[in-house]
């Protein structure tokens, strides 16, 4: 392809245009021979300080947004991260058909899947990506970052094109947004899970981290196409006030909802019958799911569903026998009769979601294993200390990815919001994988364990080394070694 190919140029000087560009990247170390380097400025430091390094490799040209003594031709651009998105668009042109991004601060990973599976109900060759990695028909296919970098991203959905996929629901982070990582793609339909406060490292503030997920909205999204938002979230208005602005179609689901309209939740051991209402009509759901933020994620992959298309009485027969996503309120086995579930909560408000949606399945006592991750937002360990002393009965606080920090300091700031926040017997066991299996072996038959958290991840993050490890293996080894 040629540069002028590449940045959609056509006032390049002539010998530019005419670069012949083998590939791109914004990683110096992932240059090859041929290619362009998008020198993006970030929190670490600025790619123009790489340039030589991508010449190394074979850069043949610089495309930055500011001048520069450069020892490559340089491209200047408004704006770099945009610029690179939109060129790995260009170099990896092909694209599932459908492509729908969800946004919101927790309910991604199930929406996506949820989305996912009701579309291979319909028959579409489908699959969803995001934070459990990429998902289809052959199974799990792990990646690194919720919404991976653009040309990761570009390269990744021209192969899922090439292989035949139709339907592609993809999470959206606040990040992945705002750092333009999704310009290049090209979106049928939106949805929007909720708003708590999450990614406060990233972020200057709540209104900053509002205003990067908008931006799916009001900018990526285009005058004519749909907005599916869960109309029982508190900013639900906002969300549909931008939406309307930008000229899209609003899709309310949920009590509020004005679109697919919950008349009716029953919840009962593990599943909740629904009564819904759609055009007039209504329906009856034997959702398999528990809780009541599992029926706001699926209703919201059904509005999807049915705002890209597919037909509504096939959509909700779908959520019949719709499956959890993995680390999301998963039961891993039991002890005593007592349900053991691994679940993702990593922050307050999915914390307190998953701990009340157990209590009224609680016959005995609540117990809950769960830390705090370290070089991350410190204002929400004492906040979820609270919630667990509040909301369960036994509380072990234990490591979650400590990464640089010192992990007995982050327990400490966990159990001083705990201390006198509730009745919950707070215990501190350091060792995760001792934690769990001490709250396993106390279970007696009522009780109920959450191990909250990791969810799907494979390993522990401690300094800068990735150590093997699993909730979910965690738990099934300590219920086998206990003869469960």
């Amino acid at each position: 392809m040629k540069l002028s190919e590449l940045l959609a140029r056509n006032d390049l000087d002539p010998a530019l245009a005419a670069l012949d560009i083998a590939g791109l990247s914004a990683d110096s170390r992932a240059i090859g021979e041929g290619f362009a380097f998008f020198a993006i400025p970030g929190h670490a430091g600025d790619g123009l300080s790489f340039v030589n390094d991508a010449r190394a490799k074979g850069a043949v040209v610089v495309i930055a947004q500011r001048e520069a003594d450069c020892a490559l031709p340089l491209v200047v651009v408004p704006d770099v991260r945009a610029a690179a998105a939109l060129a790995a668009a260009r170099f990896y042109p092909r694209q599932p058909q459908t492509i729908i991004a969800v946004t919101g601060t927790s309910g991604k990973t199930s929406v996506v899947a949820f989305l996912r599976q009701i579309w291979a109900a319909m028959g579409h060759e489908a699959a969803s990506l995001g934070t459990v990695g990429i998902v289809d028909a052959t199974g799990a296919h792990y990646g690194s970052l919720t919404t991976p970098g653009p040309v990761e991203l570009a390269k990744t959905l021209d192969e899922l094109a090439a292989r035949g996929i139709t339907h592609l629901a993809m999470e959206a982070s606040s990040l992945g947004v705002d750092q333009r990582r999704l310009d290049g793609v090209r979106l049928a339909v939106a949805g929007f899970t909720n708003f708590s406060r999450d990614h406060l490292d990233h972020h200057r503030d709540m209104e900053d981290y509002f205003a990067a997920k908008m931006r799916l909205f009001e900018t990526l999204m285009q005058p004519g196409q749909t907005a599916v938002i869960d109309a029982d979230s508190d900013v639900a208005a906002c969300v549909s006030q931008i939406s309307k602005a930008r000229g899209l179609n609003v899709f309310g689901v949920g009590a509020k909802g004005e679109a697919i309209a919950l008349k009716e939740a029953r919840p009962h051991a593990l599943a909740t019958s629904l009564t819904l209402t759609y055009a007039g009509k209504d329906y009856a759901v034997e959702l398999p799911l528990a809780g009541a933020f599992q029926t706001s994620n699926a209703l919201v992959a059904a509005g999807l569903a049915i705002a890209s298309g597919d037909e509504p009485a096939r959509v909700f027969a779908a959520l019949n026998n719709l499956k959890g996503a993995p680390g999301r309120l998963e039961l891993i086995g039991a002890k005593n009769g007592a349900p053991v579930f691994v679940d993702y909560a990593h922050k307050p408000d999915a914390l307190e979601k998953v701990l009340a949606t157990m209590r009224p399945l609680t016959r005995g006592r609540l117990i809950v294993v769960f830390g705090c991750g370290g070089d991350r937002d410190k204002g929400k360990r004492p906040l979820m200390g609270e919630i667990a002393a509040r909301a369960a009965d036994v509380a072990i606080v234990t490591d979650d990815n400590p990464r640089s920090e010192e992990p007995a300091l982050i327990r400490a700031a966990v159990i001083a919001g705990a201390k006198g926040a509730g009745p919950a017997e707070i215990i501190e066991i350091a060792d995760r994988g001792e934690a769990i299996s001490l709250a396993i072996a106390g279970l007696r038959e009522g009780d109920a364990l959450v191990v909250a958290g990791k969810g799907h991840e494979t390993g522990q993050i401690v300094g800068d080394r990735i150590l093997p490890f699993s909730d979910h293996e965690a738990v099934a080894k300590a219920l086998q070694e206990q003869g469960s």
